[in-house]
């Protein structure tokens, strides 16, 4: 934009992470929300939780407000929707949208032909980066077990966590190995190869995700705690600015951070 400032819609804006935006938005002065929307059968005269005053809740986007950027956080019932919104007014999609059916993933990497798309579990730019040690860690030790433990509160349904698979794909993908991610219900003698889960859930733990890569005699512990759920927002609105303007292509957040 001619003032610099990338106009942002929130898809999803009445859930726990839509609010968190909106929340985290008015720390900016680099961006800007223009539509908070929410689902058709929800009530979008209903006041936010936060105050975020002149954003209009809306069910729909409207054309006048301008957006560049369409950041979704639905979840997997509301992806499409915000996929299809995406394409059809040509705006960069962020998503932290987890439980996606292979058919919702297919049509994401199909839709980063069209318009720049960056979807990430985890919006913690901390995770990004233990993300990309982890997996250079593997690398130069691929012979070490690898186990992931992952904590979170007591409601989460998943387990283990979009965050703590990602990070066992990231350790398979660094060793070029294929090997397997093993199961939670694991009994009997350890594989030789293969990358653990281990999963608590209990009270308000908001993330704790841990990488452990166990040699004879040493071990090396890389681990990321969350004490503020804002910060996941930060790091969607961190990327929002970022996306802006590229050319269509899927990204990460290690492709914000230059890693």
């Amino acid at each position: 934009m001619a003032d610099g400032v990338t106009r942002v819609a929130i898809h999803g804006a009445r859930g726990r992470m839509g609010q968190a935006l909106l929340d985290a938005a008015a720390e900016r002065t680099d961006l800007a929300i223009v539509a908070a929307l929410v689902r058709a059968d929800a009530s979008a005269a209903v006041e936010p939780a936060v105050d975020c005053p002149g954003v209009p809740f809306s069910t729909s986007l409207a054309d006048e407000t301008g957006a560049q950027v369409l950041v979704d956080f639905s979840g997997a019932a509301g992806f499409d929707s915000a996929l299809e919104l995406a394409l059809e007014r040509k705006l960069a999609l962020v998503s932290g949208s987890t439980g996606l059916s292979g058919r919702q993933s297919a049509s994401l990497l199909a839709a980063s032909e069209r318009i720049p798309v960056l979807w990430a579990a985890n919006f913690s730019l901390g995770v990004a980066v233990l993300a990309h040690v982890a997996a250079e860690a593997s690398r130069l030790l691929p012979d070490w077990d690898c186990e992931i433990l992952e904590a979170h509160h007591r409601n989460k349904q998943d387990a283990p966590s979009g965050t703590a698979l990602m990070l066992g794909e990231r350790v398979r993908g660094a060793r070029g190995t294929g090997e397997p991610l093993l199961p939670l219900d694991r009994k009997g003698l350890r594989p030789s190869q293969g990358i653990g889960f281990s999963v608590m859930r209990g009270g308000d733990i908001i993330g704790e995700h841990e990488v452990r890569l166990v040699g004879s005699g040493e071990r090396i512990e890389l681990v990321h705690r969350a004490t503020d759920r804002r910060l996941f927002a930060r790091g969607a609105l961190v990327a929002a600015r970022w996306l802006c303007g590229r050319e269509p292509g899927r990204y990460t957040l290690e492709s914000v951070l230059g890693l």
